[in-house]
């Protein structure tokens, strides 16, 4: 009889917690809606435009957008709270929402740099001109792709990666755009970015698997606990040490992904918003007079550095045409460098004019964020390819007003962070469950231990964060479940292989069927539109 209680009070308790997370996670989300609804009216309220399309164009590609964090959501943040619920370390509804939490904390304190790193990949007449029919088919065509891939292999319960996905879609729309258009000179792909980010995505799982696989070894051979490396028991929670160990790397983990995984949608949102409203979201409003007295002193002393390397050329008739030709072949030009100072000029002075970036008139916003970006991106090659060679003092000033640039034009507002970390928790919270199973039961021959369940976690947490340091985008999919590989393999315990190749083979075919799709969607779209 008092078995029997226990029983009752123990699925009582679990019952009780189950509302009270699902209770906290609802609150959350009508927050969260509120906030982003409000002040995306509020940067929408002084706009004035014409007709009703802009709106209807915004909020359909912003639901195609936070679709793809839903469907993201599915995959990778499933992946952070798998090894907590195999381990029955958290509850399943206690995990998702805990994760979801940190995942929320993750996408509030990146810094965006993943994000606009894989815009780079994109072709610059692209980026310049998002506001086209040319601009809303990419937008439309890289989300769809991407959203058609992750819901197809989601559904076979294969933790393909978001991340991959998108890229392969980037790449596709990139290629296609270049063929559509051969004798207009259009640009394709940014080989030199995509193979960077072709590195991180390629070694990044290998890494997961080996430095797993060690750190398991190593932790046999200095935590001798019987109870860290057996089989966790059914429905028991580990002991109290183990179980604070694994919920701390799951948290680890979900922070990570939000600071890595969450930036690819944001980087779409901010390509969608400005192609759609560019008066309200083309420049950071957030630069204010103060600060615009500042980004003028740098931007006069980048003009008078790129000054010492015109040899005296002429002055271009169209300087952003140039410069612009130069980000898209990477050859520099005796015009280029004179093109660049005179780009620079221009920019000074259409802001001296308005007296701050925040106030500078609707009909000029779009050009001056796009001379602003041209010259951002030039400045980035120059320092890359180290060429012209300059000095270190220069080399510094130039570094300035290219950071001045960018806090100008690559931002995103507060609430596209919190209208994406909700995305992303709503999508772990209806789609965790077959990834998970995969992740817990399929990749191994044995049962996920609770050693190599806290292994494959750190692991992951520390290789995702130090990309998100570096810019690089990762897949917290391919990382974590070729972690637990590794530690399968180290423990001796086998793998099951058949899900081992299913798993390489959505890694090998997610770039090539994302490229086919999203070059053929563009390709739709361009005529459609």
């Amino acid at each position: 009889m008092s078995e029997l209680s226990l029983s009752q009070s123990s699925a009582a308790r679990a019952a009780l917690g189950r509302k009270l997370s699902l209770g906290v996670f609802l609150l959350a989300l009508v927050a969260g809606i509120a906030y982003v609804g409000s002040h995306l009216a509020d940067d929408l309220r002084p706009v004035q435009l014409g007709s009703s399309l802009p709106y209807v164009l915004l909020g359909i590609a912003l639901l195609i957008a936070l679709g793809f964090e839903f469907v993201n959501g599915f995959h990778d943040t499933a992946n952070a709270v798998a090894t907590v619920i195999y381990t029955n370390s958290l509850t399943p509804n206690l995990a998702v929402v805990w994760s979801g939490a940190w995942n929320f904390i993750g996408v509030l304190v990146s810094s965006g740099a993943v994000a606009f790193g894989i815009l780079q990949l994109l072709p610059i007449e692209l980026i310049l001109r998002v506001g086209s029919e040319q601009g809303f088919a990419m937008v439309f065509a890289l989300l769809i792709a991407a959203i058609i891939w992750n819901l197809g292999t989601w559904y076979f319960g294969l933790p393909s990666s978001s991340s991959h996905t998108l890229i392969g879609s980037v790449l596709g729309v990139g290629l296609m755009n270049q063929w559509m258009a051969v004798k207009s000179g259009t640009s394709g792909v940014d080989w030199n970015q995509a193979t960077n980010i072709g590195k991180a995505l390629l070694f990044s799982p290998i890494i997961g698997f080996v430095l797993s696989a060690l750190l398991l070894l190593v932790m046999k051979a200095v935590v001798r606990s019987p109870a860290l490396y057996k089989e966790p028991k059914k429905d028991a929670p580990p002991p109290f040490w183990i179980r604070c160990l694994l919920i701390l790397t799951c948290t680890g983990v979900s922070f990570a992904h939000g600071s890595n995984d969450g930036q690819k949608g944001m980087g779409l949102i901010m390509l969608i918003l400005i192609g759609t409203v560019p008066t309200a979201f083309a420049l950071n409003k957030a630069v204010d007079a103060g600060q615009t007295q500042t980004f003028l002193a740098i931007t006069h002393t980048a003009s008078d550095t790129l000054g010492k390397y015109t040899a005296g050329a002429a002055p271009s008739a169209n300087p952003r045409a140039e410069v612009e030709k130069y980000v898209q072949t990477h050859q520099l030009t005796p015009s280029t460098v004179p093109a660049l100072r005179q780009l620079t000029d221009s920019i000074g002075q259409n802001v001296s004019q308005s007296g701050a970036v925040s106030t500078i008139p609707q009909g000029n916003i779009g050009n001056v964020r796009n001379d602003m970006y041209v010259v951002s991106e030039a400045l980035r090659l120059i320092d890359k390819a180290k060429n012209p060679a300059l000095s270190a003092p220069d080399q510094a000033a130039l570094s300035n007003y290219k950071k001045e640039l960018d806090h100008s034009t690559k931002f995103i507002p507060t609430w596209v962070k919190v209208a994406v970390a909700l995305a992303l928790g709503l999508g772990t919270m209806v789609g965790w469950k077959r990834i998970v199973v995969t992740v817990g039961e399929k990749i191994g021959k044995t049962h996920l231990t609770y050693g190599q369940g806290a292994s494959a976690e750190l692991v992951a947490m520390v290789t995702i964060g130090a990309a998100d340091m570096y810019g690089l985008p990762v897949s917290t999919t391919h990382v974590l479940s070729s972690g637990v590989a590794g530690t399968m393999a180290a423990n001796g315990s086998g793998l099951q292989w058949s899900t081992v190749r299913s798993l390489a083979l959505a890694w090998i075919l997610t770039l090539p069927v994302s490229i086919m799709l999203a070059g053929s969607l563009f390709w739709l779209f361009r005529h459609l539109f």
